[in-house]
C-alpha cells in the first residue's frame, strides 16, 4: 500500500485526511516540521501532503528542506484560498501540485495517484539507471594487458572532471563502451548518456538531430523538435565516428564547444547548455586534417585527452580472458549451457588476427555457442578464415626479443594462458584440469592465486 505524510498543525485536518485516505493509503500524521523530518528520516513515504501555514518552521521552509534530502518524493501543498499564490510559489521550490482548504475529496485522491504514479516512474528510471551504471564499471571490462590498464588509469583520472575527450581506435576495439565507463564513473551518471553515430546519418539530417529545429525551419518539420544537446543537458553526448561529420557541422560543433550554446534549425535564440562531449573515431584526424576533411581548430577542442585503444592483435595477453568471459555471458543470457574449446580450436582463435577486434570475436563465440550441437567446440566448428589463420609474428618470444615486454611477464603471461587453457577444457574443474597440467590442485590453486586467475561464479 501506498505511504503519504501528512503534515498539518491542526488535529482536524490530520484525522479528516486520514480518514479521507485511508483506504487506498497508509497514513502517517505529524503536526510540526521537525516530527515530519523525523518521520522521513525512519520511513521511505511515496508522497507528503503539507501544510504551508505552520507555527516555527513553515511548510514553504519545510519543502525546501525536503527537496534537500529526498528529492525523488512528490510534495503536494495544502492552502487556504487566500494563501493560492504562495502555493504556486511553492510549486517554483519544486512542490508537485496544491489543493486548497476544504479540500473536494476526489481531487485530493486523483492529485495524490498522479503524484505517487509520477513518483514510481521516477524510481524506476534512476533503478535502471542505477543499473546501468553497475554494468559500466570498469570491473566490468576485461583487460589485464598492459595497454589495457593504461586505458583504465586514463578513465579513472579524467572520468570525474568535465573535460572533452577523444578515443581512437579500430572499429570494434570497444569505444562506445569506454565511453560509458567514462559518464557512469563521473558526477554526471545521474544525468542521461545520449549516444550518436555521426557517419549513421545523413548529413542534411545530422544539424537537426543534434540541434533539433523549429516548427516550420523546413518542409517536414511540422513542430518543434529538441536535439541531442538539449537531451543530454547536464550529462554526456558521445559522438561516434566524429571523423565522418562534414565541415559546416564542424563549425557549429566548434561553437558549442567554445560557448556552450547553439541555434536549433530556423531558430533565433541561442540555446545553453552544459554537455560533456566524448568523441570518437576509427579514422586518422591527423591525416584527415592535411587532406582539408577535418577542422584542425575543432581537433585541438577535441583532443584535450586522447584515449587510444589497442587492437585485440595489441592486446593477446586478454583473448583468453574474453573468450571465458563471453562463454559465460552468452551462455547466460542466452538460457544455455556453458561449452568448452578444444585445445586446437583454442590455438586457432590465438592464431587468428581478429581484424574486427573484440566485437568480432564476440560474435563468433555467439555464433559457436549457438550452432555448436556437441558440448566441445572443435577447430571444425570454426569459420574457414579462423582455421586457416597463420601465426602471428608478434609472439611473446619477440615481444621479449623487442623489448616491449619483460622476461618476467612474458613468462607469467604464457603460464596464466595454459592454465586458463586447461580451466576452460575441464569446465574450471581445478581437480582435472591439474591432473592435465602435470601438477596438484594445491599447487595449481597458488598459481592461480599469483596470477590472478579467478573461477567463475556458479
Amino acid at each position: 500500500m501506498r505511504r503519504v505524510l501528512i503534515v498539518d498543525d491542526e488535529p482536524g485536518v490530520r484525522e479528516s485526511l486520514r480518514m479521507v485516505l485511508k483506504d487506498g493509503y497508509e497514513t502517517t500524521a505529524a503536526a510540526s516540521s521537525k516530527e515530519a523530518l523525523d518521520a522521513l528520516q525512519a520511513t521511505a513515504f511515496d508522497v507528503v501532503l503539507l501544510d504551508i501555514v505552520m507555527p516555527g518552521m513553515d511548510g514553504l521552509q519545510l519543502l525546501e528542506e525536503i527537496r534537500g534530502r529526498r528529492s525523488s518524493i512528490p510534495v503536494v501543498m495544502l492552502t487556504a484560498t487566500k494563501t493560492v499564490k504562495t502555493a504556486v510559489g511553492a510549486m517554483k521550490l519544486g512542490a508537485f501540485d496544491y489543493v486548497t482548504k476544504p479540500f473536494d475529496v476526489d481531487e485530493l485522491r486523483m492529485i495524490l495517484d498522479r503524484a505517487t504514479q509520477n513518483a514510481a516512474l521516477v524510481r524506476e528510471v534512476e533503478e535502471l539507471r542505477t543499473e546501468v551504471g553497475k554494468r559500466y564499471q570498469l570491473d566490468n571490462i576485461v583487460g589485464r594487458s598492459a595497454p589495457m590498464q593504461e586505458v583504465f588509469r586514463t578513465v579513472l583520472t579524467v572520468a570525474p572532471l568535465k573535460t572533452t575527450i577523444l578515443i581512437t581506435g579500430e572499429s570494434g576495439t570497444g569505444k562506445e563502451l569506454v565511453a560509458k565507463a567514462i559518464h557512469y564513473n563521473s558526477p554526471r551518471a545521474r544525468r542521461p548518456l545520449i549516444a550518436l553515430n555521426c557517419a549513421a546519418i545523413a548529413e542534411n539530417l545530422l544539424e537537426s538531430e543534434l540541434f533539433g529545429h523549429e516548427k516550420g525551419s523546413f518542409t517536414d518539420a511540422h513542430q518543434k523538435k529538441l536535439g541531442q544537446f538539449e537531451m543530454a543537458h547536464e550529462g554526456s553526448l558521445f559522438l561516434d565516428e566524429i571523423g565522418e561529420m562534414g565541415l559546416a557541422l564542424q563549425a557549429k560543433l566548434l561553437r558549442v564547444l567554445e560557448h556552450g550554446e547553439f541555434l536549433r534549425v530556423g531558430g533565433q535564440k541561442p540555446v545553453q547548455v552544459d554537455v560533456r562531449i566524448i568523441a570518437a573515431t576509427n579514422r586518422n584526424l591527423a591525416e584527415a586534417i592535411k587532406v582539408g576533411a577535418f577542422r584542425p581548430d575543432l581537433f585541438y577542442r577535441l583532443n584535450v585527452v586522447s584515449l587510444h585503444l589497442p587492437s585485440l592483435r595489441e592486446r593477446r595477453d586478454d583473448l583468453m580472458l574474453l573468450i571465458r568471459r563471453f562463454t559465460e555471458l552468452k551462455s547466460r543470457d542466452m538460457g544455455i549451457a556453458e561449452k568448452t574449446f578444444k585445445p586446437e580450436a583454442i590455438d586457432a582463435l590465438l592464431r587468428y588476427p581478429w581484424p574486427g577486434n573484440v566485437r568480432e570475436l564476440e560474435n563468433l563465440i555467439e555464433r559457436l555457442l549457438v550452432l555448436c550441437d556437441a558440448s566441445t567446440i572443435g577447430v571444425d566448428d570454426l569459420p574457414e578464415q579462423v582455421r586457416r589463420s597463420e601465426p602471428t609474428p608478434t609472439s611473446i618470444k619477440e615481444q621479449v626479443l623487442a623489448g616491449r615486454k619483460s622476461l618476467g611477464n612474458a613468462v607469467d603471461d604464457f603460464e596464466r594462458d595454459i592454465i586458463v587453457e586447461a580451466l576452460l577444457n575441464t569446465d574450471y574443474n581445478q581437480t582435472r584440469a591439474a591432473d592435465m597440467l602435470g601438477t596438484t590442485r594445491r599447487i595449481l590453486k597458488y598459481r592461480m592465486d599469483k596470477l590472478g586467475i579467478d573461477a567463475p561464479d556458479r
